[in-house]
């Protein structure tokens, strides 16, 4: 981080402003230096493109591929408007397939675009915010639905094995919802289960007010 002593300055009064009379709609906040080391905020509304509320109930196919990439302590708990070092990691898996970031100790942190959750005994687990994931928005409102729903959700350190080992194994976004995982490193997951579905269904309800199939 260029700044890591500079703390950014509270924006709840003017996202307020901009966002008190909109309905839905895709709220982008950018900090960044200026002259003097000093961060400026800019808040812009975006409208919401056809077809963005979806879950596991409007795709296709098995879910996502997913090929470990290790990379030293992550992408950090900021998502940086410079993309260099992500593009990278996105271009070195095939096509279709995204990179799962591990660090140099073994543990599973997120993938390139989305938190990673894991099932196991009906419990639900996800990396925690240590300074090496992104605390994503989803991630945050998954587990509350999770919670909420008398689901047990643990944040630990997970491992590669853990995730083949897993009952379900899915990622979470703001723009994709929940997506279950289908591989690991070419290895077949567990298809998507009923938590998996349970929580894209209530995502989903969440986010858009719209009926659960």
């Amino acid at each position: 981080m260029l700044y890591p002593d500079r703390a950014v300055p509270s924006i709840q009064d003017e996202v307020h402003a901009v966002s008190s009379n909109v309905e839905q709609s895709v709220l982008r906040v950018t900090v960044a230096p200026v002259a003097g080391g000093e961060l400026k905020t800019e808040i812009e509304l975006r409208d919401l493109a056809p077809g963005f509320f979806w879950s596991l109930y409007d795709r296709k196919g098995p879910g996502v591929a997913l090929d470990a990439l290790p990379l030293s302590s992550g992408l950090g708990a900021h998502k940086w408007a410079d993309r260099s070092l992500l593009d990278a990691a996105q271009a070195q898996p095939p096509d279709g397939v995204l990179p799962l970031i591990v660090d140099a100790d073994g543990a599973v942190l997120e993938a390139s675009r989305a938190n990673v959750f894991a099932v196991r005994d009906g419990a639900l687990f996800t990396p925690p915010l240590d300074g090496r994931i992104l605390p994503g928005v989803t991630r945050m409102r998954a587990l509350e639905i999770a919670a909420n729903a008398g689901v047990e959700t643990c944040e630990i350190p997970l491992r590669r094995d853990e995730l083949l080992a897993a009952e379900e194994v899915f990622l979470t976004g703001s723009v994709r919802g929940i997506e279950p995982v289908a591989s690991l490193d070419g290895a077949p997951l567990a298809g998507p289960g009923p938590l998996t579905r349970k929580l894209a269904a209530e995502l989903r309800r969440a986010w858009s007010g719209a009926p659960v199939a």
